[in-house]
C-alpha cells in the first residue's frame, strides 16, 4: 500500500471521528450556552467530544506521517461531509437535497486537490526558529481574531481553524523528526515543538467550543477552511511542498478548492425547517425553546422560534 493511500484512508477515518465530536460539542453548547469552563469539565459529555476528538487527533498525526501538509489538511474538509448525516441523525430527520449537492461539491473539490497534492512521504521539518516564529505569528492573529466584537462566532471559529492547522503542521515535525532514526527519540526540539503542538491544538478545541454556541454549519464551516489554508501555506512556504503537473496542477488544484469551498458553504448554509409532531398550538411553541425535551438543535443555525404570549382563559 502507498504512503499516499495509507494517509488518504487514516485521513479519512480522522474526519469521522472528528465529525462525531464536533456534533457532540454543538448539542452541548446549545445545552450550556453561558456556562464556564469549570462546569464543563464537570460534564461526562463534554469529555466524551474531548475523547473523540484525541483520536481523531491521533489518526491525524499517522495521516501526517504519511502524507504532505497540502494532501491531508484539504482532506479535513470531508469532516463536515460526515457530520452532515451523523447531524441529521441525532436530529430525527433525513439528509435533504441541498446537503447531498454540498456534499458532492465537497467531494469532487477534494478530488481535484488530491490529485494534485498526491506526492511522497514528508521528510522535510520545521526548525524550532521556524516553529517559534509561526507560532508567535499564529498567536497574534488568533489574538486579533478573539477580541470582543461583532460576530465572535465565525471569528472564535477562524481562530480555532488556524490554531488547528498550525498546530498539525507542528504535529508533521514532531511526528517526521521523532521517528528520524538518525536522532534521538526525544531531543530538545522535538519537545519544544510538541509544547507548541498542545498548546494550540487545546487552543483550537476550546475556540471551537465557544464558536458553535451559535450553531454548528457555520462555524464548522469556517474551521473546515481555515484549517488548510493556514497548514498549506506553512506547507509550501518552509517545508518546500509543491503541486504536482507545473501551472496546470496550480489551475487544477485552485479550481478544487473553489468548488470544496463552495459545497462547504452550501452545506453550512442550509437550515432545516423545525419539524414539531403535537399538533397543539401551545406545545409547538415549547418544542422550539431551547431547553425543552422535544428541541433538538439542527446541524446549521436556526433562526430563533419567535415565542408568542400564551393567554389563559378561565373555564
Amino acid at each position: 500500500m502507498s504512503a499516499t493511500l495509507v494517509a488518504v484512508v487514516l485521513s479519512l477515518f480522522s474526519a469521522v471521528a472528528y465529525a462525531a465530536a464536533a456534533v457532540a460539542q454543538e448539542r452541548l453548547a446549545a445545552k450550556s450556552a453561558g456556562t464556564g469552563l469549570l462546569r464543563l469539565l464537570g460534564d461526562g459529555a463534554w469529555w466524551w467530544s474531548v475523547t473523540l476528538n484525541a483520536a481523531a487527533a491521533l489518526l491525524h498525526v499517522a495521516a501526517l506521517k504519511y502524507g504532505p501538509l497540502t494532501l491531508v489538511q484539504p482532506l479535513g474538509a470531508l469532516t463536515l461531509v460526515a457530520a452532515v448525516p451523523l447531524g441529521a441523525r441525532v436530529a430525527g430527520r433525513r439528509v435533504s437535497a441541498v446537503e447531498w449537492r454540498g456534499t458532492a461539491l465537497t467531494l469532487i473539490g477534494l478530488a481535484a486537490l488530491l490529485v494534485t497534492a498526491s506526492g511522497p512521504a514528508p521528510d522535510d521539518i520545521l526548525s524550532v526558529p521556524q516553529a517559534l516564529g509561526v507560532a508567535a505569528a499564529t498567536a497574534v492573529v488568533i489574538g486579533g481574531l478573539s477580541r470582543p466584537g461583532a460576530r465572535p462566532g465565525l471569528r472564535h471559529a477562524s481562530a480555532s481553524g488556524f490554531a488547528s492547522g498550525v498546530a498539525s503542521a507542528l504535529t508533521q515535525t514532531v511526528t517526521v523528526a521523532a521517528t528520524d532514526r538518525s536522532g534521538p527519540l526525544l531531543s530538545v526540539e522535538v519537545v519544544v515543538v510538541a509544547l507548541l503542538v498542545a498548546a494550540f491544538a487545546t487552543g483550537g478545541l476550546l475556540l471551537s467550543q465557544t464558536a458553535y454556541r451559535g450553531g454548528l454549519g457555520a462555524p464548522l464551516a469556517v474551521v473546515t477552511l481555515a484549517n488548510p489554508v493556514a497548514a498549506a501555506a506553512i506547507g509550501l512556504s518552509l517545508l518546500g511542498e509543491r503541486l504536482q503537473y507545473g501551472a496546470v496542477g496550480v489551475l487544477l488544484a485552485a479550481t478544487g478548492a473553489a468548488v470544496a469551498a463552495w459545497g462547504v458553504v452550501t452545506l453550512s448554509r442550509w437550515a432545516p425547517d423545525p419539524v414539531v409532531t403535537d399538533e397543539h398550538p401551545v406545545a409547538a411553541v415549547l418544542a422550539l425553546e431551547p431547553g425543552s425535551a422535544a428541541y433538538e438543535p439542527a446541524l446549521v443555525p436556526r433562526q430563533p422560534a419567535r415565542r408568542t404570549r400564551r393567554h389563559l382563559t378561565r373555564l
